[in-house]
This record gives C-alpha cells, structure tokens and sequence, in this order.
C-alpha cells in the first residue's frame, strides 16, 4: 500500500491541503475545530510529512548539527541534553557525529553536515583546528560549547568559567588545610585555564613551593599514571585536583591500589560534576561546570542566530560551584 499523502489527511478532515499544512506547521491561524480534524486524520491515516519537501518549500531542514569531540566524556551527555531540550521545544532536531573518529579517517568533521544542509552548527568540546570554522560560519551559524579556543568572527562561545571553578577547589582543599596539593591537568584552553588559576590561587596563599602539576590526557587511565607518580614521591601531596571527573576515577584507583583510603590519606577534587561523581561508591567532591545550563545557553544562541541576530560572536560563561561530596577532608596530622 502506498503511504497516504497531504491530500488524503485533507480529504479525510474535510479541508483543503493550504490549511493541512497549516496545521502541520504549528500556525495559530486556525480554527480550535480545523485543528482538531486535521490531527485526528493525521492520527488515524499515520500519515507523515515528506521532511524532505517541507525543506525545499521553506528552505530548512529544521536540523541542527553537532560535532562532539569525545563521545566517550560524560559531561556531554547533561550539556547534549540541555541543548536539546531547548532545540527539541523548538521544532528542531540533532544530528551528532564524533569528530575524534572524522579525524582518525581524514574526514572534514563538518563536512557531512554541510551536505545534510543543517541549520547551525554546534560544536562541543576542544578541536584542534578552530580555525576550520572559519568556512563553516561564512555559510551557516555556528556556536561552540564548552571550549575556550579562538574562534571565528560571528561565532558565539558558551563555556563554564574555568578559572573560578578552579579557585573554588583550591581554596576548599587550602581551607581543609592542605598545603601540598597536586594538580593533574589538562590540555587545550580549558585545561591551561584551570591550571592558571590553579597556581595563581596557591601563589596567592603562599603556597606556591607547595604546588605540583602533572600533565594528563584527561583520561581515567591519564589520572591513575599520574596519580601513581605523584604519590611515589618522597613528598606525596596530601590532596589531588583532577582536571575532570573521569582523570578523578582513574586517582582515586591509584590511591586505592597504594593502600590509601580517600579521604582520610588523600583527597581528591574532580571537575564538570557528571553522573560518575554522583555514584554512591564514588561520591566525589567536584566542581558544578553547569552543564545543562552551557547546552540551554548554546541552544538559545543558535536561535537568535536563525533569527537574524548578527554582529560579532560573543562569550558567555556559566558560573560554577563546588559540590563538597565525600572524597575531601583535612589532612592527617603528624
């Protein structure tokens, strides 16, 4: 059988095809009555509408590419589902790609969602050639979501503010009374914000001889190797700040496999406040990065965009906090 069309939606509600598009397309401009007979023919024939030729006849695709760098972080999943939720209540829809794999393949991570023509463009997390945005933006709006890398002119950036939420740890763990902290850091702007403001909030309490950062590739197992070097040392830290939560994971297995129990030997801090910090057998004390809040905000940018909104791009960024959970406490004393 074939698929039943607009016309037989029209003959079935006793209406003409303008006002059955109408109806589909959310105007307020019908009757309580027409409405109510369209849906109830759409509803009963299982009719759908040709997405396709809608996107010719209004020139959009109601579709929103999103270009993930890491599918496998967990703070993607709370920012993805803010944004979506706002793009969703507007009629539009998500199409996700990694850009970790488009890179391992030579494949212009945007390049697929040009050809699908996407209405905008969300780009989450660090890529390594910001710049490759540059032609992207020229042909349709782009915002970029949880990264702090130069971007095109025209470009919105939505972000947490990496350097608070590392003052935030510092001083928890500097007022629990530690002074030997370590920070497992991270790359790109994001991690080089953190580890600023890191060492800065030490120097500002003189404890700046006390500070010891170790590079990280901000992976669970990143964390747990650099966590092991750390706590080798001769002057162990008493207190471990992880660039995020899954480096976090990673330390406190380290400090488990070396017999330390967190938090009466060694606290650790981790940051962006996922699920995994959330889990009862974890319970982290980690920095609130807003996750939900930075995808609403990147949603709302890219519709003001569709709406004209022009001019320069701007930066928004999302207070944190610290959520004080149970892998903090004083140090011991000698």
């Amino acid at each position: 059988m074939r698929p039943p069309t607009i016309r037989d939606v029209a003959d079935r509600a006793g209406v003409s095809k303008s006002l059955v598009s109408l109806v589909l397309r959310g105007s307020d401009q019908v009757r309580p009555e027409k409405r109510d007979a369209v849906l109830r023919a759409v509803r009963e024939l299982g009719y759908r509408p040709n997405a396709a030729a809608r996107s010719l006849s209004e020139q959009r695709t109601r579709t929103v590419g999103v270009l993930l760098n890491d599918l496998r972080n967990p703070w993607f999943v709370d920012m993805l589902d803010g944004l979506n939720s706002l793009l969703h209540a507007n009629g539009l829809h998500m199409l996700l790609a990694d850009a970790r794999l488009n890179r391992r393949t030579g494949q212009d991570p945007a390049g697929p969602f040009l050809d699908l023509r996407v209405d905008g463009l969300v780009v989450v997390g660090t890529l390594p050639d910001p710049a490759a945005l540059e032609a992207v933006a020229e042909r349709i709006p782009v915002v970029v979501a949880g990264a702090r890398e130069p971007v095109p002119s025209g470009v919105d950036v939505v972000a947490g503010d990496d350097e608070k939420g590392a003052r935030l740890v510092a001083e928890h763990l500097i007022g629990l009374g530690h002074r030997r902290i370590a920070h497992i850091a991270g790359y790109g702007a994001v991690g080089e914000l953190r580890r600023r403001s890191f060492e800065a909030t030490m120097r500002e309490h003189g404890l700046a001889d006390e500070a010891v950062v170790e590079p990280s590739d901000m992976t669970e197992e990143g964390g747990y190797r650099t966590t092991v070097r750390l706590l080798s040392r001769a002057d162990r830290p008493t207190a471990v700040f992880a660039v995020n939560d899954i480096a976090a994971v990673g330390a406190l297995s380290a400090a488990e496999e070396l017999g330390l129990r967190v938090p009466r030997d060694l606290s650790i801090v981790g940051y962006d406040n996922t699920s995994i910090a959330r889990l009862r057998h974890v319970w982290l004390t980690t920095v609130d990065n807003t996750s939900h809040e930075v995808g609403r905000r990147a949603a709302h940018c890219l519709l003001e965009r569709f709406e004209g909104a022009g001019g320069r791009g701007r930066v928004q960024l999302a207070a944190p906090s610290l959520e004080i959970r149970g892998s903090t406490a004083p140090p011991l004393t000698d």
